[in-house]
This record gives C-alpha cells, sequence and structure tokens, in this order.
C-alpha cells in the first residue's frame, strides 16, 4: 500500500468569483452581448490560463489578456476583472470570465436571527418584508432555472439566480442563498460534462432552493429561525479534547474547492473534523493529506492524524463538530486507538439499524459497518462491491470519480477479496436499496491497519493470496418499487426543462399506474405536474402566452418532497431503521 503522490504542477485553474460580482457583470451587458454570452464562455474556456500569485491571466487573443485580481484566492469586486480589449469594461470577457469561474462563498453579512431569550419573550417572529421580498426573487429565478432546464439554463438564468442569491444573503437568509449557489453549481457541472455531476444531486439542490423560498414568506416561530439558517457556524468552547483519529477523506467540488477532512472521535464517541479546503483541483485534494493540521502548533499531517490521536486544550467546536483553530487552541500529538480497540470500538457496536435512523433523522451520515465481501458487479455508473452487513445485502459504490484519486481503483481491488470480513466505515445514499459510498476500511491482510480509500492506493500484493482474477459481471435486474415512475419525471424535467413534460402522450397512463399499484397521492402528484407542464394559454388572437411558471415549479416541488420523503421510508425499510426514521411530508 502506496500514497498518493501530489503531482508536480499546481491547477491553473480560475479563481472563485463571489455571485454578486457575476450578477453585476452579466447584468450590465447589453441584450446583443447577453445572446452571445453562452457562446463567449466556450471561446474563453479554450484560452491559456496562467497564475501568477494572486493574479490569473487568460489570453483572449494574441494581443488581448483577461486579468482576475483575486487576493486571499476570491475574486470579491467586478473591478478586480480586468480587460485589455478595445471594448473594456463593457466588454463580454468579463462577465465570461465571471461566468466561467467557480462560484465562490458570498461576502458574510450580519447574522439575523434573533437570539432565543428574545424569540421566548417575543409575540410570533415573522419574516420581514425585505426577507419575503428575496423569498420570492429566489423562487422566481430557481422556477425559471427549473422552466429551461439544465440543457436551457445559460449565463443569464443562472446570473439571475445568483443576484436573488446574493439579495438573500443581504437579507439575512443565508440558507435560502448558499441553496441558490448549489444550483447554479449544479447547472455548470452539468452544461461542462463535469465526471463528477449527479443529475440526482441537482434535483435535490433545486427541491431545497425551491423548497426555503416556498415556505419562508409564511414560517414563524423556530421554523422561520431555520429557514433563515445562519451566515456563519457558531464555535463554542468544549474544554479538554481526547481525540482518536479514524480517517482521512480528500474533498474535491465542483465549486473549485479541494482539500482533506480527517475525522476524529473522543473518549464518547462523539465525532469532531478538522479541515484544509482551499480553492483548488485534484492536486490539491491528493496533497492537502500530507499538510499539517490546522490547531494548534501540532506537526501532525492529516494522514498521520488518521492514524494517531490529539489532545487539544481550549478546544472551540461548531454544531457539526468541526474543530476551530483559534489563536487560544492549544494541541499536541498522542497515542491513536484501533478500530477495534476503546474507545473507537463502541462506533461498530452500534446497530446498523440504528445508525440509518440518525443519519435519515438529520445527524451526521457515516456508517460504521462489520462487512464480509461477496463479490462485485458492474453497474451503469461503475463497479459496484457486494457484502453482507449482518444479514443486509449491501452495495459499496465510489465515493468520487475523479480519476486523480484512488478511489476506484481500490474499490476495484477490494472486489476480488472475496469472503473477507473487514470493517469500514462508508457514508449513506438514501434509496429503496442499502447502498453506502465506501471511504475507508481495514486492511484486507492486515487487521491492525487501515486504508483510506480516497487517499492510500493498495497494491495486488496487499490482497489475501486466495484471491483471483478482478470479477467483471453485470449487475443483475433489481426490482424496483414502482415510485420510479414519478422520480423519472422529476428527473426528466431537470435535465430538460419543463418542454420534456409537455409532449402529448408523454408518460400517458403511468398516474393510473401508480393508483392502481396502491400509490394514490403519487398518481395524483404526476398528472398534476404533466398538466402544469403543458398548461399554455393563448391570447384572444390565438398566440400563446408564456408558460405559468410558477404553477409548473409548485407542482414539481410537490412532486420532488414526497418522492424525497417516500425514498427515505424505503431506505429506512431495507436497513431494518425504525419507522421514526421516516420524515413527514409537509
Amino acid at each position: 500500500m502506496s500514497p498518493d503522490l501530489p503531482p508536480d504542477h499546481r491547477d491553473p485553474g480560475l479563481p472563485p468569483v463571489a455571485p454578486s460580482v457575476t450578477a453585476a457583470l452579466v447584468g450590465a451587458l447589453s441584450p446583443r452581448l447577453r445572446k452571445r454570452l453562452d457562446a463567449g464562455i466556450t471561446k474563453l474556456a479554450a484560452r491559456p490560463v496562467v497564475r501568477e500569485g494572486d493574479i490569473v491571466r487568460i489570453a483572449v487573443d494574441d494581443d488581448t489578456d483577461l486579468e482576475l485580481h483575486a487576493p486571499g484566492g476570491t475574486v470579491t469586486s467586478a473591478d478586480a476583472i480586468r480587460c485589455g480589449c478595445l471594448l473594456a469594461p463593457d466588454c463580454l470577457h468579463r462577465a465570461a470570465a465571471a461566468s466561467a469561474a467557480p462560484v465562490a462563498e458570498d461576502t458574510p453579512v450580519a447574522d439575523t436571527a434573533v437570539p432565543a431569550e428574545v424569540r421566548e419573550e417575543a409575540e410570533v417572529e415573522t419574516a420581514s418584508p425585505d426577507q419575503r421580498a428575496a423569498a420570492r426573487a429566489v423562487f422566481d429565478a430557481a422556477s425559471a432555472v427549473l422552466e429551461a432546464g439544465t440543457d436551457g439554463a445559460g449565463a443569464v438564468l443562472q446570473a439571475e439566480l445568483l443576484r436573488a442569491a446574493h439579495t438573500a444573503r443581504l437579507a439575512g437568509l443565508p440558507r435560502a442563498s448558499a441553496a441558490a449557489v448549489s444550483v447554479v453549481t449544479g447547472v455548470r457541472a452539468a452544461r461542462s460534462a463535469d465526471p463528477a455531476y449527479r443529475l440526482a444531486d441537482l434535483a435535490g439542490a433545486v427541491r431545497d432552493v425551491l423548497g426555503v423560498a416556498h415556505r419562508l414568506p409564511r414560517a414563524t416561530g423556530p421554523d422561520l429561525v431555520g429557514l433563515r439558517g445562519t451566515a456563519r457556524q457558531p464555535y463554542r468552547p468544549d474544554g479538554s479534547l481526547r481525540l482518536y483519529g479514524l480517517f482521512s477523506e480528500p474533498v474535491l467540488t465542483a465549486t473549485g474547492y479541494a482539500g482533506a477532512v480527517t475525522w476524529t472521535a473522543d473518549a464518547d464517541g462523539r465525532l469532531h473534523t478538522v479541515s484544509d479546503v482551499a480553492p483548488g483541483g485534484p492536486s490539491r485534494a491528493t496533497g492537502a493529506a500530507d499538510r499539517a493540521v490546522r490547531i494548534g502548533d501540532t506537526a501532525l499531517t492529516h494522514r498521520e492524524l488518521s492514524r494517531a490521536g490529539l489532545a487539544v486544550s481550549g478546544a472551540t467546536v461548531s454544531p457539526t463538530g468541526r474543530l476551530g483553530a483559534g489563536a487560544g487552541v492549544r494541541a499536541v500529538r498522542a497515542s491513536g486507538a484501533s478500530w477495534r480497540g476503546e474507545p473507537l470500538d463502541r462506533l461498530w457496536a452500534v446497530p446498523v439499524a440504528e445508525q440509518v435512523t440518525r443519519a435519515l433523522d438529520g445527524g451526521h451520515d457515516l456508517l460504521f459497518l462489520d462487512v464480509t465481501l461477496t463479490g462485485a458487479v458492474r453497474e451503469t455508473t461503475g463497479d459496484c462491491l457486494l457484502a453482507d452487513c449482518a444479514g443486509v445485502p449491501l452495495r459499496l459504490v465510489t465515493a468520487h470519480d475523479d480519476p486523480a484519486l484512488p478511489f476506484r481503483d481500490n474499490l476495484r481491488l477490494l472486489s476480488a477479496a472475496r469472503g473477507s470480513r473487514l470493517r469500514v466505515i462508508a457514508r449513506l445514499v438514501p434509496g429503496p436499496l442499502p447502498r453506502a459510498l465506501l471511504l475507508a476500511a481495514e486492511h484486507p491482510t492486515d487487521p491492525t491497519a487501515r486504508v483510506d480509500l480516497g487517499l492510500d492506493r493498495l497494491q495486488r500484493a496487499d490482497l489475501p493470496a486466495s484471491t483471483g482474477p478482478l470479477p467483471g459481471a453485470v449487475a443483475p435486474a433489481v426490482d424496483e418499487a414502482p415510485l420510479h415512475l414519478l422520480r423519472r419525471r422529476v428527473h426528466q424535467a431537470v435535465s430538460g426543462g419543463r418542454r420534456v413534460l409537455a409532449f402529448p402522450g408523454g408518460g400517458s397512463g403511468d398516474g393510473a399506474r401508480l393508483r392502481r399499484l396502491g400509490l394514490g397521492t403519487a398518481g395524483d402528484l404526476l398528472d398534476e405536474l404533466h398538466a402544469a407542464a403543458a398548461d399554455r394559454s393563448r391570447d384572444a388572437f390565438g398566440r400563446l402566452l408564456p408558460a405559468d411558471m410558477d404553477r409548473f415549479a409548485r407542482a414539481w416541488l410537490a412532486a420532488a418532497v414526497y418522492t424525497d420523503a417516500v425514498e427515505r421510508g424505503l431506505c429506512a425499510g431495507a436497513w431494518g431503521a425504525s419507522s421514526e426514521a421516516i420524515p413527514a411530508l409537509t
């Protein structure tokens, strides 16, 4: 087993650009230039890029350069994008560069959430007029993206959604803002054929942004506070901590961020993370594991901490378990612990069904499993490792498809170790069949060692001597719940827009079929979705009027929320989890 070494060069990609900058530059274009924006982005993407410190330079042509000034790694103002062409600053190039770059986190604003003690004394808190207007703007902009689908949601529609996201943040709605940015990121990944793009993930992002924007204007009390979100995660003092390393995983996002996150546990089994994530590409994701962790004066790298321990004094911890690195935090190296020894062994002692219930109820989604490898199959999305987990037939899949990360190669090698009993750490994938992303595992031949599958690279010599040739079977057909008839239309709308559901006869009879199979609500939702997509009124002269985007977005949102809730219920049932994990349909 050998660690992945980072390449000798650094990816010189474009720096992240704040949403407000992209919205401002696109909004300033003339109608004629807006029509040419998508073509301009494609042309600019083919030009050479050079990074010199905080400046990224693009050669627009042999005589003209475009510069992005990113102090701290992020472009935060329109003036920081400068072009040398004759039409600057009103040229197409500046808006194209901003639209082609990853979306950065917008400038933080003060958190407007009312403190708990004030909320208790107040009567019923409601959203302010500015917040209701901002939520409406987000809903309308996201509806326009849904109506067009990824194929039609070009840079102009993306900029409108980024503008709405910035407005929401200024109005004190960071959750709606972040959800809108996630949709833009997903649309860009789809349009650029990013291998990490997943239609289901984008559908979930669209569902989240529409759901938050739809509910927020009428929300009150604690519901309103949750829908607003918080601009920053508050770090709270947590005294002294004795932490034991669990594993490290690489981070490589479609938004242009990369790095590593190391997971640790304390003596009570609480999970804590240490992260090093910043703008960058695959080389940073593979190299961050060998950087020193940013806590106190310790020289431990992420790779070392995943096997060792840490003693922290003056610790600060966010609600999600992330450790702060303030000036008052002190940390020194300590001894680690085996996965099969105390205190880490207690993580695997929790029944699997209870772990799944926790994940579906909003807790962390890591699963600590004892599995027996039974082989592998080849699915349409790649190789899948089959395992038995306490009688549950489980499918373990790669956590990231980027070829710079060894996830896929490691899973392929493990598939040859049939019969091996291993402890693994995986991330739950909600769905009607037991499935999880494989993150770390015990070494196939050395139970005292473990492998971070996104950072360490297994060799053929690491496998048991009795293994045969690598399998290449095709996954057998699996009986799917009829809910897929609704889910398929929900996903089709995200990809192709309203028009793909408006074709005469499209999906004809699926609603009736769902009702015959006992899913009456699903059938009604599907019929309404098709009716909303096909609803086009005409004026007095017989000309088609614009489609009712609001009706279509609400019909799609109802179908998406229902599908997600039922699928989570099916997931709980597949793992034998408690019915309490099934979310309510709200």
